[in-house]
């Protein structure tokens, strides 16, 4: 099946007739929801830091801790989902994976420095489904209340 070659000669602004003075596009560097690596902790060290630091919020299921000291750069994740607490790969994974997400959507509003989300309750028997509701909303809760502090 051939497909005829695409008019390049013709702009954004004629194909779909918008005026593209003043236009920003929705998808620009400061609105991007990513999690590079500079993000994240690395090092177990990076983690003693953390674990040694302050507490500063708690929900049902997770601790928040902080380092103690001040904090320069943006906002750095940690995740400490013990095998203990939950058993399966599926549900560390899920855990993690919604955590993860949730810290993106929050990172331009997240005071500077590294943080350590501890798992220190079992999820108990749910779908995963389910789970993921409970971690979502749970994890909203913490980083509104980490933005406040």
């Amino acid at each position: 099946m051939r497909v005829a070659p695409r008019d390049v000669s013709v702009s954004l602004s004629e194909r779909h007739e918008i005026p593209l003075t003043g236009f920003v596009p929705v998808c620009s560097a400061a609105m991007r929801h990513d999690f590079p690596a500079t993000a994240r902790l690395h090092r177990p060290s990076e983690y003693a830091t953390v674990l040694k630091g302050q507490r500063i919020a708690r929900g049902a299921m997770f601790v928040v801790m902080r380092a103690r000291g001040i904090a320069v750069g943006n906002a750095r994740l940690g995740l400490v989902i013990p095998k203990r607490l939950a058993a399966l790969a599926v549900t560390r994974n899920t855990i993690k994976r919604v955590l993860r997400e949730t810290f993106r959507h929050y990172r331009a509003i997240l005071p500077p420095g590294d943080m350590v989300f501890r798992l220190v309750a079992p999820p108990g028997k749910q779908s995963l489904t389910q789970l993921k509701k409970q971690v979502r909303a749970e994890a909203e809760t913490l980083f509104a209340k980490i933005t406040t502090i």
